[in-house]
This record gives structure tokens, C-alpha cells and sequence, in this order.
């Protein structure tokens, strides 16, 4: 399901003020009434008032109110799934979410940078298919490849260091990983790109890199960080991480293994720093890949559903409407609404 017209869905935030309305008006009200007696008393002087009509015509009326908001958002229904072939790549990110990627060396710190990278690039993606892996001792598929460009926004939005506990930066078992994260399809580009700092490199990337190339896969480096180094931050204090001396943990850029990885996987060594460089030679690399036919399943056709649920809010207003009817006339066979 799908709506043509979604921006109507926000007067739905009415509702919740309405109720609230509701419940302080009726609240007043019974404080006022015991300002002049008995409560009991007094329903037993006005006989022909309801104290349950009042509470079932607000709810019809707020049910009702809420259809009108969907239909006007004008919901539809997918009725005819096609197989459609367009033209487009396949793109596995791995991102390494060990602590070192939480020094402040590139703003605002190295793994918030790699994710506005990442973020950026998926906005590129039109016929393109992308996957998302994390990794730092170990290695896990956070996001299998698929071309819902909204999920993989709101996946890599949760990505934390906190994911995995392992320490390390295992670049060679995230690349093993990334090519089996690959559909089957033949003469499509594919990336791997890797966003890392190379900080305690565990060894096996090169392999790694040159099985993918072997496999027709490209393997792309972002080296993220500076050369100097910088502090890696603990907890949520002004404090930083220190070794069993004491000393304050300075983690650099290991530029020299990001070089070597990316010339074995016949890809490309690209350098992040505080700029917008970065992003830019990168999507020109991408943009150099083959693009092949991708096939993707589609609803091609919707039906329209408004006028059923424009239906349904009718209904719900002419019984609100007959609920207001006095008892002397059409409510007055109704004893659930007389009492």
C-alpha cells in the first residue's frame, strides 16, 4: 500500500489534541457540577440527559475525522507486479565501527564523516543495488544488498561502535564477507567499498582484495583520519582511552595498508579529511563501473481506495448524527445510548 498524497497524514497530529481537549472539557464539567451538589442528585434531576451519548458521538467523530485525514492522503493498493530491467550497479559498503573510529580528528568524529559519506552516496543510487556490512574484530552483514534506498538510510542510522564487542579491525574478513553479500547476476559493476581507518590491522586483506578481483569485484579504500592521530574518546566524559601504563591511546591513519588493499582490489585509494573531496572522487569512481541490466519486481498499477474509506467516515457520521436525535424520536428504542 502506498498513499498518492502522504503530506495530509500529518493532520493526523490533530487527533491527540482533540482527545486531550475532550477529556479536560469533560473533566471541568464534573468539577462544576459538584460545585452545585450531589452528582448523583443531580443526574436524577435531569432524566433526558445521557451521560454515554456525549462519549460515543466524540469517538465516532474522531474515527470518523481520521478516515477523512487517510482519504484525503488517497490510499492505494499495488494491483499489477511487474518485472522491470533497468540499468544499474551493485555496492557493498563495509564500515569499520571499531573505537578508533570515534577519535575527533575528522569532524565531528571519523565514523559520524563516514556515515554522511555513505548517506550521500546512497542519494546517488537510482537502478543501483546496495548492501551494508560492519566490521572491527568481526564482521556481520548489517543490511543484505537490495535497491530500498529508505532502509538502508535507516539501518546505517543505527550503526555504533556498540555493535560488536570484539575489538580490532579484521579488513580481510570483511571483504571475504562482502563478496558472498553479492546477487549472482553476471556483467553488473560491483564495488566493495571499504571506509576504515586501519587501526590494529589484523592481516589477509590483500588476499582478500585480489579473490575479489578474481570474482570481477572492485575493491575501493576511503582511509579515514589523520596521519598525526588523535585521542580516542571513552564514555561520554572529557576523558580518553588509555593503555595498562596509563598513557593516552593515540590512533592514526595506516594510509600505507588503505594504499595496498585498494591497488590489489584494482580500485582506488581515496584520502577523507574535513572537506567534500572525498565524496566527490568517489561517486566519480563509482560512475565509472559497467552498468548491466538489473531486474526488479514492481507494482506498475494501483487502485485507488479513498472512496471506500471516504465511505466508512460517511457512515460513522450518520450514526453520530442519529445518536444526537432526541429519545423522544429515533434514539428513544436505543437503551444503550439512554442510559
Amino acid at each position: 500500500m502506498k498513499f498518492a498524497t502522504p503530506e495530509y497524514l500529518y493532520l493526523l497530529i490533530l487527533l491527540p489534541a482533540l482527545l486531550a481537549l475532550y477529556l479536560y472539557s469533560n473533566y471541568r464539567r464534573n468539577k462544576n457540577l459538584r460545585l452545585y451538589g450531589d452528582v448523583q442528585l443531580l443526574k436524577s434531576l435531569m432524566p433526558d440527559v445521557s451521560s454515554y451519548r456525549p462519549g460515543i458521538k466524540f469517538w465516532l467523530s474522531l474515527a470518523a475525522l481520521a478516515l477523512i485525514i487517510v482519504a484525503l492522503a488517497r490510499p492505494q493498493f499495488g494491483s499489477k507486479k511487474e518485472t522491470v530491467t533497468r540499468q544499474g550497479i551493485e555496492v557493498v559498503i563495509a564500515l569499520d565501527i571499531s573505537n578508533s573510529m570515534m577519535a575527533e580528528d575528522i569532524a565531528p568524529n571519523r565514523l559520524e564523516k563516514a556515515k554522511k559519506i555513505i548517506s550521500r552516496l546512497i542519494d546517488k543510487f537510482e537502478n543501483d543495488k546496495v548492501g551494508l556490512i560492519v566490521f572491527a574484530g568481526d564482521a556481520f552483514v548489517q543490511l543484505p544488498i537490495t535497491n530500498d534506498f529508505i532502509s538502508a538510510k535507516m539501518f546505517l542510522e543505527t550503526i555504533s561502535p556498540s555493535l560488536i564487542s570484539r575489538q580490532g579491525t579484521d579488513i580481510g574478513g570483511a571483504i571475504n564477507l562482502a563478496m558472498k553479500s553479492f546477487t549472482p547476476t553476471e556483467g553488473v559493476g560491483k564495488a566493495i567499498i571499504m571506509i576504515t581507518d586501519g587501526e590494529n590491522h589484523e592481516g589477509g586483506a590483500e588476499e582478500a582484495a585480489k579473490a575479489a578481483v578474481e570474482k570481477g569485484m572492485n575493491v575501493y579504500v576511503l582511509g579515514i583520519g589523520s596521519l598525526e592521530g588523535a585521542p580516542i574518546p571513552a564514555g561520554g566524559g572529557n576523558d580518553y582511552r588509555r593503555d595498562k601504563e596509563g598513557n593516552v591511546v593515540v590512533t592514526k591513519l595506516n594510509e600505507e595498508m588503505a594504499q595496498t588493499v585498494a591497488q590489489a582490489g584494482n580500485g582506488a585509494y581515496i584520502r577523507v579529511d574535513n572537506t567534500n573531496n572525498a565524496q566527490k572522487l568517489l561517486e566519480k569512481e563509482i560512475n565509472k563501473l559497467a552498468k548491466a541490466d538489473v531486474t526488479t519486481e514492481v507494482y506498475t498499477e494501483y487502485n485507488e481506495q479513498f472512496e471506500f474509506v471516504a465511505w466508512l467516515a460517511f457512515v460513522l457520521l450518520v450514526m453520530e448524527t442519529l445518536i444526537l436525535t432526541g429519545k423522544s424520536r429515533l434514539t428513544k428504542g436505543f437503551k444503550l445510548f439512554d442510559k
